[in-house]
């Protein structure tokens, strides 16, 4: 009797798709075309106007090289244009640099830069009260 050798199928990445549409068919829409595709909030954030700055800073986008863009507009929703770019994101104290990944579609460019961090407190300080400067040496 013959030895059956197992095989494994191969393991393929599979292609990310949005809402059915590739990362080529998204990136032809134009921005009305993608709006729609997008969950109530985003679509609602666009369909209103997009601000002066916004534009601006899409226009940026479309014409820079890849080199780092930074923006204050936390606001703003991911669009299909801005995939592969890098994005520096102000998170009211420094420039957060993230580059923009197509599962980012259709969330805020605030929701990559947090603007808090995990508080890690240290002994007690100077002036405080006898039983608090108790540190076990644990």
């Amino acid at each position: 009797m013959a030895k059956r050798k197992s095989r494994k199928p191969l393991a393929r990445k599979k292609e990310f798709r949005y809402r059915g549409y590739t990362v080529q068919e998204l990136q032809a829409m134009t921005l009305g075309d993608f709006t729609n595709l997008l969950p109530a909030r985003p679509r609602r954030s666009i369909t209103r106007g997009i601000s002066e700055e916004q534009r601006k800073f899409l226009a940026r986008v479309k014409a820079a090289d890849k080199k780092v863009i930074k923006t204050h507009l936390r606001d703003l929703v991911v669009v299909p244009a801005m995939m592969g770019h890098r994005i520096g994101i102000h998170n009211g104290r420094e420039f957060k640099v993230v580059e923009i990944l197509p599962e980012m579609l259709g969330h805020y460019l605030g929701e990559f830069a947090l603007t808090r961090q995990v508080v890690k407190h240290s002994g007690p300080g100077v002036g405080a009260t006898k039983a608090s400067k108790y540190m076990p040496l644990r």
